[in-house]
C-alpha cells in the first residue's frame, strides 16, 4: 500500500494497518477481508489515512499553533482554554483540496456499489494510538451518524480532525503518557446500519465486572446504539455461555434482563440524528430473540479468536432487513490485563442506612461526600475523593472521574460509558440507580459498595471495609475436593478465578427469595389470591402470558449462572428446602402454607415434592433445572433433595423428578441425597441404591441427633458438630457409602471455623468439603495439611 494515498477502501486495510488508518478503521478493515467469509457481517466504507491529517496539519501554520498551544497546558495553563483554542483553529483551517477531493470521489463510489444516490454514512474518528491492548481511547473522538451528501460528509470530517483535541481527548493522552502532536487521526465513512428503525448495543466477550472469560455480554436497546454507549439507558442485558455455543441444539442464553429502554436515537428529519420516548410497547419488550443473541455471540466469540484477545464490539440491527451488523470492534483493555491468580477481595465491615442501589461496576468499595453535578464544566469545584453523582455521563465528564472516590449514576447499564471509564480507571461505581441525584445530597458523607454481587449499594456514612490481595497460583493441590457453597447467581462470576472442584452447594431458596419473589402455587392457582396479591404477583409477571414461565425464568437462569461459572465441574443445586413459615412470606403464599407449630420438622424437603399441596410448584423446579441441563446444555448440574426421611419418600420424590422429564441418570443426571436426617445413616447403604451420592447437612443432623433446636439461644451450648454421636454417625455414612461407591460430601461453615474439624473429616475419607468463597483459601490449606499429617 502507498503511505501517500490519502483514502483507502476497508477492504485494503488491515489490522497490521494501525499507524495508517488508526485502530477502529484498521479493525474494520480486518473484519471485512478476514471474517466476512465466515459470516460476520460489516457494513463497507472507507479511511482517509494519518498521513491525510498531516498533511493538514501542515497547512496554514497549524502545526506551530498547536505546539504552542501544548506548550502552554505544560506551563500550566486551563485544559479547557487550551483546547478550545486548538479547536478553533482546526475548524478555521480549510482542509486540503486534494483530501476532499478524494474524500468526495470515495463516497460516490460507495453510493454506486449501495446502488443509492447520497448514502447516509456514519462518520467515525479513528486514533493511530486507540484500541491498544494497554489503552483504549473508546470514545475520545466525535463520531457522527446520518451523515448525507458530499458537503455533508467533508464537514463532518473536518470536525472529526478537531475533536482529536476535545478536552476529554487532551487529558486522556496527559494522562497515559502519550505525545499530543504524535497521535494522528484518521475518519472512518461506513455505510449507516438503520438501526434507528430497529435496535442497536455493545458486546464484550468476557464478563466485564468479575473478568469471567467464558461469557459474552450483549446489552440492546432501541435505535440507535449512541444512547447505550453514551448511558442515556438502561438496556436489556443478554448473557451467554461460550463453551456451549458451538452445538446448534443447546441454547446457552444462561440470562436475559429486560431494560428500561426509555430513550432512543433516531434520525432528524433534517440531518444526524435526536433523542425521543420509546413506546410503552418497546419500553417492555426485548430488542433481541435469543436467537439473534446467539448469533452476535458467535460473532464475537469469532472475532476474539481472530485477534487473541477479550473484545469490546458494537453491533447493530437493520430495521429494513433484520440484518444484524459488527459495526465496530476493539480489544478490551480494562479487565483482561488482570492477573488471572491474583485474586483481590472487598469486605463491608461496617453498617449503615442503605439509601439507593443500582448495577455494581467492579467489585470495589469508595467513600467520600457528595459532590453533585449536572454537567462537567464544575470541574473545579469537584474536590479530589467527593462521589461523583450525576445523571448520565459522556467523555467529557473523563477528568472529573478519574478524581472521583466513587461514581453514582441515575441511568446507564454494564456498557455505558460510566462503566466502561469507571472500570479502566479502577473507581468503583453504580449505574443505573433511577433517582441518585434526588436522594443524595450535596456534602452527604456516603460509602459506595461495589463488593456485595450484581447490585451496587450506596450507604450512609463512611463505613468500614477491608481490602485483601491473594496469590491463587501457590495453593496447595489437594486429593479430598475443595467445592464452594454459593447461592447468589449475580456473585457466581466473582469467584471464577478460585481453583475450587465445583459447588457442593447451591441453594434454590436464595433465588427463589430474591429473584422469583412469588411463591410458585401462587403461578399455577391465582385464583386463590386476594386482590393485592393479584396485584403483585400481576406486577411481577409482567410481560408473561403464562406466569409459569416466569418462575422458570428466574430461576434456571439463575442456577445456570452458577453452572457455568464452575463448568464442566459439578454444581450441586438443592432443590427448594423453605420451611412453612418461610414459604408463606414469598408473594402470595399465605394461601398455601399451613402454619405449624415447628417448621423445622414440619412439612418441608421432600415431603412437599409429591404432595397434593406442592406436587405442581415442585413440577415448575424440575422443569427450570431440566432447561438448565437439557435445552442450556449444562449437564454439570447435579439435583439434589433434601430432608428425605424414608427410603418411599425417595422412590416417591424420583418418580415425581421423571414424570417432568427429569430422570436419574438421563442424559448423565445424578440425584445426591442431603443427608441430615439419623434415618439416612442407619439406611444409607439403602438410600444409596435410590441416590448417586450423599451431602452432609450438618446443622440439621447435629440437630436432630441431638435433639437441640440450633436456633435456641438457651440450647446454643448444647449444639456441637463435634459431639461423638455426631462425628461417628459422620463416620458411618462415609463408610456405608464407600462400601457401596457412592461420594460422600460435607457443605457446612464449621470446616470454615475449626481446622481440627476439616482434620476429622479428612482421616475419615470424606470426598469433598464445600465452603463459603470467603473461606476457601484457608480450607483449602487445612486439607492440605491434613492430608499430610
Amino acid at each position: 500500500m502507498s503511505s501517500t494515498r490519502r483514502v483507502i477502501r476497508f477492504s485494503g486495510i488491515g489490522r497490521a494497518d494501525v499507524n495508517v488508518v488508526g485502530g477502529k478503521n484498521a479493525s474494520l478493515g480486518e473484519m471485512v477481508v478476514n471474517l466476512g467469509p465466515a459470516g460476520v457481517r460489516v457494513p463497507d466504507g472507507f479511511a482517509s489515512t494519518a498521513d491525510a491529517y498531516r498533511e493538514f496539519l501542515d497547512t496554514g501554520g497549524l502545526r506551530g499553533r498547536i505546539v504552542e498551544q501544548i506548550a502552554l497546558l505544560h506551563g500550566g495553563a486551563p485544559l479547557d482554554e487550551v483546547g478550545a483554542v486548538i479547536r478553533a483553529a482546526m475548524l478555521s483551517t480549510p482542509l486540503p483540496a486534494a483530501l476532499e477531493r478524494e474524500l468526495a470521489d470515495a463516497y460516490a463510489g460507495l453510493a454506486r456499489e449501495a446502488g443509492r444516490v447520497d448514502p447516509d454514512v456514519a462518520v467515525r474518528s479513528s486514533a493511530t494510538a486507540e484500541d491498544l491492548p494497554e489503552a483504549s481511547f473508546a470514545g475520545q473522538q466525535d463520531t457522527y451518524l446520518n451523515v448525507v451528501g458530499r458537503e455533508a460528509l467533508l464537514d463532518a470530517c473536518h470536525r472529526c480532525y478537531a475533536s482529536l483535541f476535545t478536552d476529554r481527548a487532551i487529558d486522556y493522552r496527559e494522562r497515559m503518557g502519550f505525545d499530543q502532536l504524535a497521535v494522528a487521526l484518521s475518519v472512518g465513512v461506513q455505510l449507516m446500519v438503520r438501526s434507528d428503525l430497529a435496535g442497536a448495543g455493545v458486546m464484550f466477550t468476557l464478563d466485564t465486572e468479575s473478568g469471567f472469560p467464558d461469557a459474552v455480554v450483549v446489552s440492546a436497546a432501541w435505535g440507535l446504539g449512541e444512547t447505550v454507549v453514551s448511558g442515556q439507558v438502561d438496556p436489556d442485558e443478554y448473557l451467554v455461555f461460550k463453551p456451549l455455543l458451538k452445538d446448534p441444539d443447546l441454547n446457552p442464553v444462561i440470562h436475559a434482563e429486560t431494560g428500561a429502554k426509555r430513550r432512543k436515537a433516531v434520525y432528524a428529519d433534517e440531518g444526524l440524528t435526536r433523542t425521543v420516548d420509546t413506546t410503552a410497547q418497546e419500553r417492555n419488550r426485548r430488542v433481541l430473540d435469543e436467537a439473534e443473541v446467539r448469533t452476535l455471540a458467535r460473532w464475537g466469540v469469532a472475532i476474539e479468536q481472530h485477534y487473541g484477545c477479550p473484545m469490546d464490539i458494537e453491533w447493530a440491527k437493520d430495521g429494513r432487513t433484520d440484518e444484524i451488523f459488527i459495526v465496530q470492534a476493539r480489544p478490551e483493555t480494562v479487565v483482561s490485563q488482570r492477573r488471572a491468580t491474583m485474586l483481590h477481595r472487598f469486605r463491608l465491615t461496617g453498617t449503615g442506612e442503605l439509601l439507593v442501589g443500582g448495577i455494581a461496576v467492579g467489585e470495589a468499595i469508595g467513600a467520600g461526600a457528595v459532590c453533585a453535578l449536572s454537567t462537567p464544566v464544575e470541574l473545579e469545584r469537584f474536590p479530589t475523593g467527593a462521589v461523583l453523582v450525576t445523571g448520565i455521563t459522556d467523555p467529557d465528564w473523563e477528568p472529573i472521574m478519574k478524581r472521583a472516590a466513587a461514581i453514582v449514576t441515575d441511568h446507564g447499564g454494564r456498557t455505558s460509558h460510566a462503566a466502561i471509564v469507571s472500570r479502566e480507571l479502577g473507581v468503583p461505581a453504580i449505574v443505573g440507580t433511577g433517582r441518585a441525584t434526588e436522594l443524595l445530597h450535596e456534602g452527604q458523607e456516603v460509602t459506595v459498595c461495589c463488593a456485595e454481587g450484581e447490585d451496587g449499594h450506596v450507604y450512609a456514612g463512611l463505613l468500614d471495609y477491608e481490602q485483601s490481595e491473594i496469590d491463587l497460583a501457590g495453593l496447595p493441590r489437594t486429593r479430598t475436593r475443595v467445592m464452594l457453597n454459593l447461592a447468589d447467581p449475580a456473585a457466581a462470576f466473582r469467584w471464577w478465578q478460585l481453583p475450587a472442584d465445583g459447588v457442593g452447594l447451591a441453594r434454590t431458596e436464595f433465588i427463589v427469595a430474591h429473584q422469583v419473589k412469588v411463591h410458585p402455587m401462587a403461578l399455577v392457582h391465582p385464583e386463590r389470591l386476594d386482590p393485592e396479591e393479584r396485584r403483585q404477583v400481576d406486577a411481577l409477571t409482567d410481560g408473561y402470558a403464562d406466569r409459569t414461565r416466569y418462575f422458570t425464568d428466574r430461576l434456571a437462569q439463575g442456577v445456570a449462572r452458577i453452572a457455568a461459572s464452575r463448568w464442566p465441574d459439578p454444581v450441586v443445586v438443592r432443590t427448594s428446602d423453605f420451611k412453612t413459615n418461610e414459604y408463606a412470606k414469598l408473594v402470595g403464599g399465605r394461601p398455601f402454607e399451613p402454619v405449624e407449630a415447628n417448621p423445622m420438622i414440619g412439612w418441608r424437603g421432600a415431603s412437599r415434592y409429591y404432595s397434593e399441596g406442592y406436587r405442581e410448584g415442585f413440577a415448575l423446579e424440575c422443569r427450570a433445572l431440566r432447561r438448565v441441563r437439557d435445552e442450556m446444555g449444562l449437564t454439570n448440574v447435579v439435583v439434589m433433595i433434601p430432608f428425605c426421611r424414608t427410603l418411599e419418600e425417595a422412590d416417591r420424590v424420583l418418580t415425581v423428578m421423571a414424570e417432568e422429564g427429569l430422570s436419574r441418570g438421563g442424559n448423565g443426571l445424578k440425584v445426591y441425597a442431603m443427608a441430615e436426617i439419623p434415618a439416612n445413616v442407619i439406611l444409607a447403604a439403602e438410600f444409596a441404591e435410590c441416590f448417586d451420592g450423599f451431602s452432609i447437612g450438618s446443622n440439621d443432623l447435629t440437630q436432630l441427633t441431638l435433639g437441640v433446636d440450633r436456633d435456641s439461644e438457651d440450647l446454643a451450648h448444647l449444639f456441637d458438630e463435634t459431639n461423638p454421636a455426631v462425628t461417628r454417625s459422620i463416620e458411618t455414612l462415609i463408610a456405608t457409602a464407600h462400601a457401596v461407591g457412592r461420594p460422600v460430601g460435607l457443605c457446612g461453615q464449621r470446616p470454615s471455623d475449626d481446622p481440627a474439624f476439616t482434620r476429622f473429616l479428612v482421616q475419615a475419607g470424606i470426598d469433598s468439603i464445600s465452603v463459603a468463597p470467603d473461606s476457601f483459601v484457608a480450607v483449602k490449606q487445612h486439607v492440605a495439611a491434613a492430608e499430610q499429617d
